[in-house]
């Protein structure tokens, strides 16, 4: 079987690798989703006991659902929520557990499930509706799930099931309202994936209404098949308005209390979270310039000020902040960016917790220290992005500045915490995958099995820093190249902010590998705006991301050609997906003397046709000025025309249909522009793909690109 084909069966060789890891609190067992082997689809639901060091299958959709069923079969709102959580397996495809990891909640079908951890026993409990993001209350007692549309239940109601099985409304209203579901930007753009929140007592929720009643809507449909309707979806369209989202303590005697912020002036709810020591919330403004920290009480709904976020370009929060700490401080993490720092650090109340040369990515949980305040687990960076690592962090008031690495080999790690018990993911470039061990203290006790396949390929990428910003880079050969040999370069890109693509872990090379062997040397560049080296290096963007990120990857590809002379610079193609197939438009477009062909997927061609938040953030609002919309824009750069002296570089269009992030009108309207002025182009639309583009068709286009590379290199 040939590398396509097999990293389509195997999702990307994740098929059996263990997946979405926690930890009982009190350390008992470690809970896991992963399926039954390299090419099964469907994941499972397994529980690790710490104590023997024994893995158990908790919960089997194939064994639950029946025979007869359709393990794939979801209801819209958990299609939704999948699709902004980019989750492309079938089966379970989340849980959530209450507060001593005793009790486990799913949805498989719509339908709900409550599985007890301890004896292993699963039930399923009836809902008058289809089923999304159900959740325990911490006590195990009661479950919480909102419902998709029904026969006589309105889509977006929130609903609470008692021991005894009662299911009772806790708040749901007319068409347009939705209760305890996440909007469209807060999901996508902001990782805030939940839209309601148990009382540590499981008393009450703090649950978020969200009225999308002024949200324009936009109709999705598929004309390969005709017979069916569009799907009609509320789309926060850049410069149009947004959600208007609030938050309300609903009591479960009927008790109603609204939370009280200035939402005309903040209107984006960024993160929220409650646990001991009351709710505490992030609210931002529109531009993203300002937020504040804001602590609930949670008997009037009154806020309190905790911190307030600030940067001149645009704030981005460290997940796992705000919490509080066990003396009673708040943990907020964000930049330090004064007094010559250029830092993202933690601050307790002000106070600096985390050296200026960490750069902290997410705060995992406490740590315990035998008897003192509870440390912190971190996941950061320090000197090298390619490379995150897991730092213990001292919380201490009085204690100074202290973090001590905990990960020793290179690589990307990931952990879990829970008691005593620690679970840590390594990925590197020596191994294929993520291998996960279970430590209690500094002793190894177990470690989850992964039953993926195993790659066909050991790629070894060079990864070094280029030109005098040090744009993070790797360069991949064929396995059989011969030093000497000229090679087309194939620059395989993202460059979007908020996500790397040049990272030590051996997983994010294989397809680069099959790319090199068959006849390309492969290049890839973290241009600036790219998180792990510093706040300057990501903010760079701001409101030019067409001059700064598109000159970073010429630069880029002409340091690292001067350092590899086996790389072809008058043989260049460009490919990319949804970000990156916009860079690789732009790129084609605005440097035809350098791309002589390029691959854009999903691009946003039009960032008018793009979201609020995400858009507004890096470009503003459309009407702040001067164009800068239309200067990003990959139809108005289709749209001019063709100098004589100007070559016109092919371009294949690639988009899903039923795309509902990035709209196929993207991909169409570029193409009539392209049409317009001659340039070549092809467009291959994908019948029934989402932005995703799962089930193995992106593995599957992959002989389409390179034939396309091929004929045009």
């Amino acid at each position: 079987m040939d590398f396509p084909e097999l990293a389509a069966r195997t999702r990307r060789f994740s098929h059996g690798a263990p997946r979405a890891v926690s930890v009982a609190d009190d350390g008992s067992r470690v809970v896991f989703l992963r399926s039954a082997g390299p090419e099964d689809p469907a994941e499972q639901l397994w529980s690790l006991e710490v104590a023997s060091g024994e893995e158990r299958l908790i919960a089997d959709p194939a064994a639950l659902l029946g025979a007869d069923a359709e393990p794939g079969a979801l209801a819209p709102g958990e299609r939704a929520l999948r699709e902004r959580l980019r989750l492309s397996s079938a089966g379970i495809g989340s849980y959530a557990l209450d507060a001593a990891g005793r009790v486990a909640v799913f949805a498989l079908a719509g339908r709900l499930f409550r599985a007890d951890l301890v004896h292993g026993d699963v039930v399923e409990v009836e809902t008058v509706g289809p089923v999304i993001d159900p959740r325990p209350d911490p006590t195990g007692e009661r479950l919480a799930y909102v419902t998709d549309a029904a026969e006589g239940v309105r889509r977006g109601q929130l609903r609470v099931v008692e021991s005894d099985g009662t299911d009772t409304l806790l708040a749901g209203e007319d068409s347009g309202v939705t209760w305890g579901l996440a909007e469209h930007v807060a999901a996508e753009e902001f990782d805030r994936f939940r839209g309601y929140w148990w009382a540590p007592d499981g008393r009450s929720v703090l649950a978020a209404r969200v009225d999308e009643s002024r949200l324009p809507r936009w109709h999705l449909h598929d004309p390969a098949d005709p017979a069916s309707p569009p799907t009609t979806v509320a789309y926060p369209r850049a410069g149009g308005p947004n959600a208007e989202v609030s938050l309300h303590l609903l009591d479960l005697d009927d008790g109603w209390v609204d939370v009280h912020w200035d939402r005309e002036t903040y209107p984006y709810l960024a993160s929220v979270g409650w646990a001991d020591g009351g709710p505490l919330i992030t609210v931002l403004r529109r531009s993203q310039q300002h937020g504040l920290v804001l602590a609930v009480d949670p008997r009037t709904g009154e806020t309190q000020v905790h911190a307030e976020l600030a940067d001149p370009r645009w704030v981005e929060p460290i997940p796992g902040t705000p919490a509080h700490l066990p003396d009673g401080r708040v943990l907020v993490g964000g930049e330090l960016a004064h007094d010559g720092y250029d830092a993202r650090c933690l601050f307790a109340d002000g106070t600096l917790l985390t050296p200026p040369s960490l750069y902290v990515r997410r705060v995992v949980g406490r740590l315990p220290t035998g008897g003192g305040p509870a440390d912190l687990l971190v996941e950061a960076s320090e000197g090298e992005p390619s490379q995150r690592h897991l730092y213990r962090v001292r919380t201490v008031i009085g204690g100074g500045v202290d973090a001590r690495r905990m990960s020793g080999t290179p690589g990307w790690h990931t952990a879990a915490v829970g008691g005593g018990v620690l679970v840590v993911g390594t990925a590197s470039l020596d191994d294929a995958g993520t291998s996960w061990s279970v430590w209690r203290g500094d002793r190894e006790v177990a470690q989850l099995r992964s039953l993926a396949a195993t790659p066909p390929y050991a790629p070894r990428p060079m990864l070094v820093r280029v030109t005098d910003r040090r744009l993070p880079s790797g360069v991949l050969y064929p396995s059989d190249h011969v030093k000497g040999t000229r090679l087309p370069v194939l620059l395989d890109v993202y460059g979007g902010p908020g996500h790397q693509e040049v990272v030590a872990a051996r997983a994010a090379w294989l397809e680069r590998q099959w790319w090199a062997d068959s006849g390309f040397a492969v290049v890839t560049v973290d241009n600036r705006g790219t998180p792990g080296v510093a706040p300057s290096f990501e903010k760079a963007v701001h409101r030019r991301l067409a001059d700064v990120i598109l000159a970073d990857q010429v630069d880029a590809l002409t340091a690292l050609a001067g350092k590899h002379p086996d790389l072809d610079l008058d043989r260049v193609a460009i490919r990319g997906w949804s970000f990156g197939g916009w860079l690789a438009g732009l790129a084609v477009l605005r440097h035809p003397e350098l791309f002589r062909c390029g691959i854009a997927g999903a691009p946003v061609t039009d960032w008018h046709l793009y979201d609020t938040a995400y858009t507004e953030r890096y470009l503003g609002l459309p009407d702040d000025g001067i164009d800068v919309y239309g200067h990003h824009s990959l139809v108005e750069l289709a749209a001019e025309p063709l100098l004589e002296s100007e070559q016109a570089r092919p371009l294949l269009l690639v988009h899903g249909l039923v795309d509902d992030n990035v709209v196929a009108a993207h991909t169409l309207r570029l193409s009539a522009a392209l049409l317009a002025t001659g340039r070549p182009h092809a467009v291959l639309p994908l019948t029934g793909a989402s932005h995703m583009a799962a089930d193995g068709l992106s593995e599957r286009l992959l002989r389409l690109e390179l034939d396309f590379l091929r004929t045009h290199l």
